[in-house]
């Protein structure tokens, strides 16, 4: 029987390391923290035949990958409103609902890779929106090359290892999927984003805008090119001129009161966990917003109408 409190002490610290890689992996937060634990068990089981031909990370990096290889067999490739169809061009038509078939991106709590720094550097990029997005667009085991050797810097003999292929096989994966990364991934923001202060201060206006219905405030904050995206609808919207119209209508924007909201931060992004009045009068989970903003506005915003992201970013269920 391996010696728990070793075993502990081991493989402990690269936990929130592992959640990190295996929401890369997979585009879903549920999923990723299934394959940590499915992790854990395969190397607690297996801990007393560690022999250290190589180190306690890549040992469980190699088990981690693959646990996700597995279970990208059983799934289609995650998406956003924005990966199905082109954005709308009427703000006043009912979205269009996306049926079971469609598995969805999910948005990463940071404080989930908080205090642990190799972690937290990486998810202020590698973990953004956009880019978890793209990466669903590459072959699983080009996706696992690419987030070994370019994001968690392993060595290309490290990567074969966890893989099982050549050093050979690992360039030539990594300069494919290198390739159509470049080719999937959004252009790059024309302006740098803001410092942290102007970042928080641009969610603040969001958030107020919604708990006071006011509407002219959406029109200051939104960039002229903005989009707004609402998982779990094939219906999206790109430009001010179908944005504005659809969040401040009636049956989103609603009346004073109706929203409140708590910032928060996700993908390395500003975020906003939302509730709605019930009929009872009573503030319930409705899901989670994450914004990217620019020094000018609010550049984008997805919308995650999922009740149960906002307890696993840490919120109670009613507010």
């Amino acid at each position: 029987m391996p010696d728990s409190r070793d075993f502990a002490a081991r493989t402990e610290p690269f936990r929130r390391e592992l959640l990190a890689h295996c929401y890369r992996m997979l585009g879903s937060l549920y999923d990723a923290e299934d394959v940590v634990q499915e992790t854990y068990l395969r190397a607690w089981r297996s801990y007393g035949g560690f022999e250290q031909r190589s180190s306690v990370r890549t040992w469980l990096h190699r088990i981690a990958t693959n646990a996700c290889l597995t279970a990208l067999e059983r799934r289609g490739r995650r998406v956003l409103p924005s990966g199905l169809t082109s954005p709308s061009d009427d703000p006043y038509a009912p979205p269009v609902p996306a049926g079971p078939e469609v598995d969805w991106v999910q948005p990463f709590p940071d404080a989930l890779v908080e205090g642990d720094p190799a972690a937290a550097v990486v998810a202020r990029e590698d973990l953004r929106l956009a880019l978890i997005a793209s990466l669903q667009h590459l072959p699983a085991r080009q996706r696992a090359v690419l987030l070994l050797r370019d994001v968690l810097a392993f060595p290309a003999a490290d990567v074969a290892a966890v893989l099982d292929i050549s050093v050979a096989a690992v360039k030539s994966a990594l300069q494919r999927a290198r390739a159509r990364l470049e080719e999937v991934a959004p252009s790059a923001e024309a302006l740098a984003e803001p410092d942290e202060p102007r970042a928080r201060a641009l969610l603040d206006r969001y958030i107020a805008a919604f708990e006071n219905a006011d509407a002219a405030a959406f029109e200051e904050v939104l960039r002229a090119d903005a989009a707004l995206e609402m998982v779990g609808s094939r219906t999206w919207f790109s430009g001010l001129r179908t944005c504005l119209p659809y969040i401040t209508s009636p049956q989103v924007l609603g009346s004073p009161g109706e929203w409140r909201m708590v910032p928060t931060r996700a993908n390395g992004q500003p975020a906003a966990v939302a509730y709605h009045r019930g009929p009872s009068g009573v503030h319930e989970a409705f899901g989670v917003a994450v914004l990217t903003v620019a020094e000018d506005g609010i550049g984008r915003i997805v919308v995650f109408a999922d009740p149960a992201l906002v307890t696993a970013f840490g919120l109670p269920p009613v507010r």
